[in-house]
């Protein structure tokens, strides 16, 4: 179970971070309108949904450790970045090209995080074992990123959310490090 919450962590906040709290994001950092703030995020988590069966299949051919790992370095060493850049983009397009690279990366663990946590737990277990500590890890990371976000840019340190995001991440770069790939280990039974 401490697999799970180890596995989910990085990735949950990271998926808030990109889709749930860029609307505010971009209007109150950016200072877009709420329109443009809205067709960008519309946008980008359209094609963000495109993407995840591509990713899903690159799994399959290469195994699920490898995609984890892309996540968890690129996350690691890319989320600060990023976050700056779309930050001080100079325009809605701009910052929507950087949101879809955030959105990218994150695809390493949205597409396949469902799976690898299934196939850690014999079937007997399987939804107790996954279902509880991830349930409690997207509560504690992913429901409060817009929450830890607007509290460190109210203290006027907005970055300090970035560096956040990327602890996170990290975190859950040692455990996809640590962890055999569930491709071949599959304890899934149809």
């Amino acid at each position: 179970m401490a697999t799970v919450v180890g596995l989910t962590m990085g990735g949950t906040l990271a998926f808030y971070t990109y889709s749930t709290y860029m609307q505010k994001f971009l209007v109150n950092t950016v200072k877009l309108t709420k329109d443009e703030s809205t067709l960008i995020t519309f946008l980008s988590l359209l094609i963000f949904a495109c993407v995840q069966p591509l990713f899903g299949l690159l799994s399959d051919k290469i195994g699920r450790k490898p995609l984890l790992m892309a996540f968890g370095i690129l996350g690691t060493v890319g989320t600060y970045p990023l976050l700056t850049a779309v930050s001080s983009a100079s325009g809605k397009w701009e910052a929507f090209g950087l949101i879809m690279v955030a959105l990218l990366i994150v695809s390493g663990y949205t597409s396949i995080n469902a799976v690898v946590k299934a196939e850690l737990f014999p079937t007997a277990i399987r939804a107790l074992g996954v279902g509880f500590p991830y349930s409690i890890t997207v509560a504690i990371f992913g429901g409060t990123a817009e929450y830890i976000a607007l509290w460190f840019k109210e203290a006027g340190h907005e970055n300090w959310f970035y560096w956040y995001v990327t602890a996170c991440i990290f975190v859950s770069l040692i455990v996809y490090g640590l962890m055999k790939d569930t491709r071949e280990t599959s304890t899934f039974e149809v």
